[in-house]
This record gives C-alpha cells, sequence and structure tokens, in this order.
C-alpha cells in the first residue's frame, strides 16, 4: 500500500512540468479576461509652420478642414495654446518640458530626457514618424529617435528648404525625395501601419508633418490651382489624412482610450513672402495668424500661439472652448499623472501637469505665466491676460520686420488679442508685478551652448 502511494506520488512529479505548461496560458488568460487597458493611449499630430487662423474652426473661412474641426467638436479647444516661435526649439520644449535655453532645440543633448523615453519606462510602445529636427539635421545616432525613447522611428531629420527631404528609418538612411506633395500622405500611411501593427498598447504616435513647412505641396487631388492658395490645398490635404488616422482608431476599437492632440510647431511663415513666393509660381504658399500679431520667429502671439485640439471620449468635454494658458511643456509633466511615470526630479521641469485643466476639473489650469524666447534671449512674460515685452531687445530672426519698440510694452490680450495698444503707461502696478516675474526667467546657463541649427564649428 506504502509503495504504491509513493509511485503515484511520482507519477504526478513527473507530469508537473507538462501540467504548467498547460495551466500557465490558461491562467494568463482568465486573468487577461476582463482586465481593461488602464494607461490611454497617445496620439500627437503636429503640422509644420500652420497658423493660428489656418483651420475652419478657429476663424479660417478660406479652409476646409472638416476632420479637425470634427475633432474640436468632440473634444476641446484650446484658444491659448502656446508652442515655441522655430522648429528645432519647439520640438526639444514639446519633447522635454524645458524651455529651449535649457534643452537647446535643434542642439537638444543626448542627456535630455524625453516624454517618449519615460513612456517606455511604463510599458508603452512608442514611434515618431515624420520631421525630428533636434539632433542638428544630422545622423548623430546618440541624439536620433531610437536613442531618445521610440522604438520605431521614419522620417527625416531636418526640415525641407532645399525642396527635398532625406529619411531615415531607425538609424539608417532610407533615401530621399523631392516629391513634396506625398510626404503627408507618406507619413500618415506609416502611422496607420504602425497604429495596426502596435493596437494592443498601450501606445506613443508622434505624428510630426514636414507640411507646411518652407517649400510645400500638395497632391494633385488637393489643388484648387483657380484659387491660387497652395498653402490652403496643403492644409486641406493634412485634414483629409489627419481624418484617416482618426478612422483607424475607430476602425480599431481605439478611440475611446485613445487621447488624440493637435497643434502646430509655431506660427505662419507670412512674413517671409519674398523667399517663399518664388519657390511656388505665384501661388500662396503661408498661413495666417488671423487676429494674431506679426508671425513664424516673433515673439509676439502670432509667433508662438497655435491651434491646439485634445480629444479623449469620456474624459475631455466634448464641445468645450478653454482660454487656459496650456503650453506644449505641459505635455510630459500631464502625460505623467496619466500613464504613471516619474516627472524627472535631477533637472528643471517648466511644464505643468494639466491634467484637471484637460478633464474639466479646472477651468484655470494650471499655468499661472509663460516665458517667451528667441534664440538665447528672454523677451516677455504673461501671466494672466497680461504680457509684458521687455525693453532693449537685441535678437531677431532675420525674416522677422515687425520688431518691438525698444521700451517696455504692456499688452491686455483679454481685450486686444492683437497687441495693437501698448498699455504700459496706465498700469505701472502691473509692470512692475511683471518685471519680478521676468527676473526669474531662465536663463543659458553655458553662452557657448545656442540653439542653432548647424552644430558650431570645435575650437582650435
Amino acid at each position: 500500500m506504502k509503495s504504491s502511494k509513493i509511485i503515484s506520488t511520482i507519477s504526478v512529479l513527473r507530469s508537473l512540468p507538462s501540467l504548467l505548461l498547460i495551466a500557465l496560458p490558461l491562467a494568463a488568460i482568465l486573468t487577461g479576461c476582463g482586465k481593461k487597458q488602464t494607461q490611454p493611449n497617445i496620439v500627437i499630430i503636429f503640422t509644420d509652420d500652420q497658423g493660428y487662423g489656418d483651420l475652419g474652426c478657429f476663424g479660417s473661412e478660406t479652409i476646409r478642414s472638416p476632420n479637425l474641426d470634427k475633432l474640436a467638436a468632440d473634444g476641446t479647444r484650446f484658444t491659448d495654446f502656446y508652442v515655441q516661435p522655430v522648429c528645432g526649439p519647439s520640438r526639444s520644449a514639446l519633447l522635454t518640458a524645458r524651455y529651449p535655453v535649457r534643452s537647446l532645440g535643434w542642439s537638444m543633448p543626448e542627456s535630455e530626457i524625453t516624454f517618449a523615453e519615460l513612456m517606455q519606462d511604463v510599458g508603452y510602445r512608442t514611434a515618431c514618424i515624420g520631421k525630428w529636427d533636434v539632433s542638428n539635421r544630422r545622423p548623430f545616432i546618440e541624439r536620433m529617435p531610437n536613442n531618445q525613447g521610440f522604438d520605431y522611428y521614419f522620417g527625416p531629420l531636418g526640415a525641407n528648404d532645399s525642396d527635398k527631404v532625406t529619411f531615415h528609418e531607425n538609424n539608417d538612411a532610407a533615401g530621399r525625395t523631392n516629391d513634396m506633395a506625398s510626404l503627408t500622405k507618406l507619413y500618415t500611411d506609416k502611422g496607420i501601419d504602425w497604429l495596426k501593427e502596435n493596437k494592443e498598447g498601450p501606445f506613443l504616435l508622434y505624428l510630426s508633418h514636414t507640411m507646411v513647412h518652407s517649400v510645400i505641396d500638395a497632391s494633385p487631388e488637393f489643388r484648387v490651382e483657380a484659387r491660387g492658395n497652395l498653402y490652403d490645398d496643403t492644409i486641406e490635404e493634412l485634414d483629409f489624412h489627419a481624418g484617416r488616422l482618426l478612422d483607424t482608431l475607430d476602425e480599431l476599437g481605439l478611440r475611446e482610450n485613445t487621447l488624440v492632440i493637435f497643434t502646430s510647431d509655431n506660427g505662419p511663415w507670412s512674413n517671409h513672402e519674398e523667399s517663399l513666393g518664388p519657390k511656388h509660381k505665384g501661388q500662396i504658399g503661408w498661413g495666417t495668424s488671423g487676429p494674431l500679431r506679426a508671425a513664424k520667429g516673433s515673439t509676439y502671439e502670432g509667433g508662438l500661439r497655435v491651434p491646439g485640439i485634445m480629444r479623449w471620449p469620456g474624459h475631455i468635454p466634448a464641445g468645450r472652448v478653454s482660454d487656459a494658458i496650456i503650453s506644449s511643456l505641459d505635455l510630459l509633466p500631464t502625460f505623467a499623472k496619466l500613464t504613471g511615470f516619474e516627472v524627472p526630479a535631477d533637472r528643471p521641469i517648466d511644464g505643468f501637469d494639466q491634467t484637471d485643466l484637460l478633464l474639466g476639473k479646472s477651468e484655470e489650469g494650471a499655468r499661472d505665466h509663460l516665458y517667451y524666447y528667441c534664440r538665447e534671449e528672454f523677451q516677455c512674460v504673461r501671466q494672466g491676460k497680461w504680457k509684458l515685452v521687455m525693453p532693449d531687445l537685441k535678437v531677431f530672426r532675420g525674416y522677422v520686420d515687425e520688431r518691438p519698440s525698444g521700451k517696455i510694452e504692456l499688452y491686455d490680450l483679454e481685450n486686444d488679442i492683437g497687441e495693437s495698444t501698448n498699455v504700459a503707461a496706465g498700469h505701472p502696478d502691473i509692470v512692475k508685478q511683471l518685471l519680478e516675474l521676468a527676473a526669474q526667467a531662465p536663463q543659458l546657463d553655458d553662452p557657448t551652448k545656442l540653439t542653432y541649427i548647424n552644430p558650431p564649428a570645435p575650437k582650435p
């Protein structure tokens, strides 16, 4: 009797490996049943040089943008959404939540920590498709997307100023093209394919378009030659392909748990017509700042206040319009709250957690003030409805022809969105308050670190 029990026990023990092979997958299946993904998927659609007035929902009377208008109707439209005045600085600020005097724009070093890196740490699959523009437009491997938090990359490292782009796929060169009209569809196709491959989530897709920067074009089916406005044609094509991407989220059943963010990197290049005009054969190739003053490169509102739209069904209120101050700098801290990563504690972070603003729990939001920079020079500060322009400014982009007076300027943006009337003389107390805030603006910690497109030549 004793020996038969021993034999039976031995048989069971010998069978354990086989039983475990069956039981473990079954347990995983049963555990997964009913398990709901709690971290939201995140999709960022980032256009280039698109002005504040260049969507129907932001007041355009000439551009048809039904898909992005619908995105705004289904979510929240932010009327006071801020980026940086030009391409590279806007991207380093977006990715790191640090002003370009810290994150260094086109020269963003490997040591900067992007939200993509932090999201990888909490289980996200990540992709960057399109214009990178924070590695000095060169294939410095340690500063390319794969080493800055993105599992997959496809796109050009820089801009299309020379009427062509050179692609990289991950770290490898992947050809080039001078067909600017093909880019919006190409990037969107890549984005859709990646979404289908990674639909289980959680995922981050950063879709950074080349259009409508510098040399623009639209596919034949979107060109309306009679109106002579290639810019409007190109925006309408962007809207169409944004719609395709949004439709894909619906088809994959991802709409309800995906936060979609749409914005632009800076204002329109409408102050560069002499250079851009000949490139577009008499067609209009630049956008409009709508009611805002100035355009790309300027620290007046038209340079860095852009369309901002966010949708997350069941979380972000639909049909809302918010005039709270919010910036691309705020995305990283907000993503931290929504996805579960820790905000880096070893460096200054200039963004604010805007979760309550997004979810409709706050009308004012977490951001009390905003600093404005041109290259390394601090130029303006906004707090509430008041904006102060500093005196004796010296740094300007060459194409910016509308420059400050050299004296202190104060604008009431609530009642004078176009910054037409300097009211500094009538509000000395506000000027004093904002000058005290201006004294706290972050400064470039090392004057040799400049946010130029091309890296400085090494010293002999």
